[in-house]
C-alpha cells in the first residue's frame, strides 16, 4: 500500500471516529429515547462520579484495552488507540458545541439524527479495515478463548455493561433496544456507499 492510500484510509479512520463522536453527542440530547449499552454505561458513570461523558468513554477504552493486552500479552493494532482516544474526545467537544433540545419534538429528531449520523461513522471508519475498537477488539478475544459464536458474546457483553450503567443510573428506554437490533443493519446499509467512496478517492489518487 503506497502512502497516498494509506494517508486516504486514516483520513476515512478519523473521519469516521469524529462523526460517531458527533452522532452520539445528538443521542444524548433526546437521552430520554435511551441510548447504546456502552453510553448508558459513560453516562451512567459520569452521573455517579463527575468527569466527562468524553473521558469516561476513554478511560473504560483503556480499561479494555488493558484487559485485552494481559489476557493476550500483545498490543493491540494502533486503530485500536487511535479509536479510543478519538471517539471520547469528539464526544466532549461536540457536547460543548450542540445546543439542548427541550421540546420532545427537538428531542426525539436530534435523537434519530444521533443514530443515522453515528451509524455511518461506524461504516467509515470500519471500511478502511485499520483495526476495530478497543470493545470489539475484546469481544472478538471472548470469541477466541471460549465456545461462544459471535452473536452470543457480542450479546453477554452488551447486557453486562448495559445492567451495570443502568444500575448506576444510566438513561435505558425504547432506543436502547432499537440501537442493539438496529445498529448492524444500519451500518449494513451504510458500508456499500462507504467502500464506494473510498474506493473513488483511491482511484483519484492513482490519477494525481
Amino acid at each position: 500500500m503506497y502512502r497516498g492510500q494509506y494517508g486516504i484510509r486514516w483520513t476515512f479512520f478519523v473521519t469516521g471516529l469524529a462523526i460517531i463522536g458527533l452522532g452520539i453527542a445528538l443521542m444524548l440530547r433526546g437521552k430520554q429515547f435511551g441510548l447504546s449499552s456502552w453510553d448508558v454505561l459513560h453516562y451512567g458513570l459520569w452521573k455517579q462520579f463527575g468527569l466527562s461523558i468524553g473521558l469516561w468513554s476513554i478511560l473504560m477504552g483503556i480499561v479494555v484495552v488493558l484487559l485485552t493486552i494481559l489476557i493476550t500479552r500483545q498490543y493491540p493494532r494502533v486503530g485500536v488507540f487511535v479509536n479510543m482516544l478519538t471517539i471520547g474526545t469528539f464526544i466532549d467537544i461536540f457536547n460543548g458545541l450542540l445546543p439542548d433540545a427541550h421540546s420532545f419534538a427537538a428531542q426525539l429528531m436530534t435523537y434519530t439524527a444521533g443514530i443515522v449520523i453515528m451509524t455511518f461513522g461506524i461504516a467509515l471508519y470500519i471500511t478502511p479495515q485499520l483495526g476495530a475498537g478497543p470493545r470489539d477488539t475484546f469481544m472478538l478475544l471472548l470469541i477466541e478463548r471460549t465456545r461462544f459464536d459471535l452473536k452470543t458474546a457480542r450479546t453477554i457483553m452488551e447486557l453486562v455493561v448495559l445492567l451495570i450503567g443502568w444500575l448506576l443510573g444510566g438513561p435505558v428506554s425504547v432506543g436502547t433496544i432499537i440501537i442493539t437490533f438496529m445498529l448492524g443493519p444500519f451500518i449494513q446499509l451504510w458500508l456499500p456507499y462507504t467502500r464506494k467512496l473510498l474506493e473513488i478517492w483511491v482511484k483519484a489518487e492513482h490519477a494525481q
